[in-house]
């Protein structure tokens, strides 16, 4: 019984240690220790899934070769309409950095930061025209550090989505 007792008393003095250091060295700081914020961009029509559980992907039918977790709903405005309209749906989200676009590909790129520990996630996305002045999305969403992510980046595309639908509402659901 005791040595459960120096043994707990040792790992609540780690947990004390890494958070004093995550608060005074700044948690961007720390987790830039392991790599950038961004993982960079993503091809779609290439794309290989991680083997850990922590992405997550939301794509349009007969774009990913990659698993979907999701099937993007079709719209009925342009791309770069439901670009705007996915600017404006996600305004309001929390600890959101845009660090990339590329306009003649109609692709975006963020980071959104945990709200605790401030652990980093890129999201991509990118913005398809159809026929018939009808345009869908792809996004992925991926964790920099740790294998699982509790479902975050899940909730995360699933919110965004939502969010979209709010502004455009979908043409059809493939």
């Amino acid at each position: 019984m005791r040595r459960w007792g120096v043994r707990l008393i040792w790992f609540v003095v780690a947990i004390v240690l890494i958070f004093g250091i995550l608060q005074l060295a700044g948690p961007e700081r720390v987790w830039a220790l392991f790599g950038p914020a961004d993982l960079g961009p993503v091809n779609f029509e290439a794309l290989q899934r991680r083997t850990t559980p922590n992405d997550a992907l939301a794509c349009p039918v007969n774009v990913c070769q990659a698993k979907a977790d999701l099937v993007s709903p079709v719209f009925g405005v342009s791309a770069q309409d439901l670009r705007l309209a996915f600017a404006r749906a996600i305004a309001t989200e929390p600890r959101l950095f845009r660090v990339d676009g590329d306009d003649a590909n109609l692709t975006e790129r963020y980071v959104q930061r945990t709200r605790l520990m401030r652990f980093p996630d890129t999201i991509v996305v990118r913005f398809f025209d159809l026929p018939d002045h009808q345009s869908t999305i792809a996004l992925y969403s991926r964790s920099q550090l740790g294998e699982g992510d509790m479902g975050v980046n899940l909730a995360r595309v699933q919110r965004w989505l939502s969010a979209l639908e709010q502004e455009v509402k979908p043409a059809s659901m493939p």
